[in-house]
């Protein structure tokens, strides 16, 4: 049998190969499309032999639907942390919220290409991966929704909020303004973006006091 640290070796080395396919497989199809991109061209991306891809994964539709979830598990990661953390240092469900809207943004920034797949991949029906698509979604939006539930909990959000559909438009409009920026209006900071989205969300844009 293979020793704990050998074993421990072996699963680091094969993450750090799957890591590797990652960033291959969404930098290539997020370039040319699904389609158009063939399991040869991921492995001279990220450097390994064919095989590596297929000892990995059983096919190119299998190593992107892992692309996707491995990609919004990330950042479900990300804004359930921003959501803890807030907590810790007392902060309110406002202020989580806000914290979540920044580590969107430190996300997206981090990873625009996975970005702009996940985003294209949301309006396609005929895929394969459709169902995990919506479950990964799924994860995301439920860390705002529980925020939402929360301070409707503790009396500061309103009862009347829509907590499915707010939480999905929060996620959508961080997705979006965010891709916006990169496309259209780069110049701008990370903190410029954050502190437009942070007064949509404390509605201050009125000027009102």
């Amino acid at each position: 049998m293979e020793s704990s640290s050998a074993r421990s070796g072996g699963s680091t080395r094969r993450e750090a190969t799957r890591q590797k396919l990652y960033e291959a497989a969404v930098t290539l199809i997020a370039e040319q499309g699904f389609s158009a991109t063939t399991v040869d061209e991921i492995a001279e991306r990220a450097g390994v032999a064919k095989g590596t891809v297929y000892y990995n994964f059983a096919s190119k539709s299998v190593l992107f639907e892992e692309l996707l979830r491995h990609g919004v598990g990330l950042l479900t990661a990300s804004l359930r942390e921003a959501a803890a953390r807030t907590d810790q240092e007392g902060g309110t469900k406002v202020d989580a919220l806000d914290a979540m809207v920044r580590a969107g943004l430190v996300f997206i920034d981090r990873y625009p290409a996975f970005t702009q797949l996940y985003v294209a991949e949301l309006w396609r029906t005929n895929r394969a991966w459709q169902s995990t698509l919506m479950v990964v979604r799924q994860q995301a939006v439920a860390v705002v929704e529980g925020v939402l539930r929360e301070g409707i909990e503790g009396g500061e959000f309103s009862e009347e909020i829509d907590v499915p559909l707010t939480a999905a438009a929060l996620v959508g409009m961080v997705l979006v303004a965010a891709l916006d920026w990169q496309a259209f209006q780069p110049q701008r900071s990370l903190d410029d973006v954050h502190s437009a989205l942070s007064r949509l969300l404390q509605g201050r844009v009125s000027g009102g006091r």
